[in-house]
C-alpha cells in the first residue's frame, strides 16, 4: 500500500552561476509533456536523499555540490512521514504548500522529525537556489459530524468570528499580504485597508477611524489579545492581530474571495 509519494527533483545539475537562470531548450512542438518521476513508499519504507556516494545512488538524487552525499532520509508512516537530517551543519525546511507560510525546520542531526503536511516541499541549502523536492502524504482523516456532547456546560468558542461582518473584512485586509505571500513583512495601515475595501458596496463609506474602531473591537472583544499593546504603537495592534489570525487559521486563503478584485488583475 502506498502512503507517501516523492516527486523527484530535476536530474539536471545546476549550471555555472552566470547561466543558472538560462532557459532550457524547449521540447519539439507536439511532443508529449514531460511527467515528473515519482517514488512510491509504503508504511515503514525509507528513501535516502543527497548527492550519493560512488556506486550508491540515493533514491532521491540531488545533484548539487552544496548538498551532502548522504543528506538525509524520509520514512513513510500511515498518513504522514518523517524526515531525518544527516547534515552536521545545514538546517532543512519543510514548507506546507497548502498553508500561508507554515513550515517546519529540521535541525542538523535531527532524526525522525514528523511532518504533518499533506503536500510539502523540502528545501536544502545549496549553491544558488535552494535544492528542493516535493512529498505528498495521504489525505488526512477528519472527524465527520459533530462529536457527542459531554455532560456539563457547553464549550464556548474562543474565537467566534462572523465572516459576513465588516470587522472580519478589516481583519482579512490586514492579513491579505501574508496570505498571498508569507514573506510579506509589512502589515497594511488603516488607510491601506480603507483603499482595499472601498470597492465593496458595504465599505464605500468606510473611514480610517472606522477601521481603527474595528481593530480595537477585534483586539479587545473578539480575539481578546492577552499581551498588552502599547497605545503609542498602533502598528503593534495590527501585527498581533495578523499573527494570531494566521496562527490559528482564523482567516484562510478561501476567504480572499470576499475581497474585491485587486487592481491590475
Amino acid at each position: 500500500m502506498t502512503t507517501v509519494i516523492v516527486q523527484l527533483p530535476d536530474p539536471r545539475p545546476p549550471g555555472p552561476p552566470e547561466r543558472r537562470f538560462a532557459r532550457f531548450p524547449r521540447p519539439p512542438r507536439g511532443a508529449p509533456p514531460t511527467r515528473p518521476s515519482l517514488l512510491h513508499l509504503g508504511p515503514g519504507d525509507t528513501a535516502a536523499f543527497g548527492r550519493g556516494e560512488p556506486g550508491r545512488p540515493p533514491a532521491v538524487p540531488i545533484p548539487d555540490p552544496g548538498v551532502s552525499r548522504r543528506a538525509g532520509e524520509i520514512t513513510a508512516a500511515e498518513d504522514y512521514w518523517r524526515l531525518s537530517n544527516f547534515s552536521a551543519t545545514a538546517t532543512y525546511v519543510v514548507e506546507n504548500l497548502e498553508g500561508a507560510g507554515e513550515h517546519v525546520k529540521v535541525a542538523p542531526g535531527r532524526l525522525g522529525a514528523p511532518v504533518p503536511f499533506e503536500i510539502s516541499r523540502v528545501l536544502l541549502p545549496a549553491h544558488g537556489e535552494p535544492a528542493a523536492f516535493k512529498v505528498f502524504a495521504p489525505q488526512h482523516a477528519y472527524l465527520t459530524g459533530e462529536s457527542a456532547e459531554a455532560e456539563g456546560e457547553r464549550t464556548v468558542s474562543p474565537f467566534a468570528l462572523d465572516p459576513t461582518a465588516k470587522y472580519f473584512l478589516v481583519l482579512l485586509a490586514l492579513c491579505e499580504p501574508r496570505l498571498r505571500s508569507p514573506s510579506a513583512a509589512v502589515v497594511p495601515g488603516a488607510t491601506d485597508v480603507v483603499t482595499r475595501l472601498r470597492g465593496l458596496p458595504s465599505c464605500r463609506d468606510l473611514s480610517r477611524s472606522a477601521v481603527n474602531y474595528h481593530i480595537d473591537y477585534l483586539v479587545g472583544s473578539k480575539l481578546r489579545l492577552r499581551d498588552p499593546v502599547e497605545p503609542a504603537d498602533p502598528g503593534g495592534k495590527r501585527e498581533e492581530l495578523v499573527a494570531l489570525a494566521l496562527r490559528f487559521d482564523l482567516v484562510r486563503e478561501e476567504h480572499l474571495a470576499l475581497l474585491p478584485p485587486r487592481s491590475g488583475g
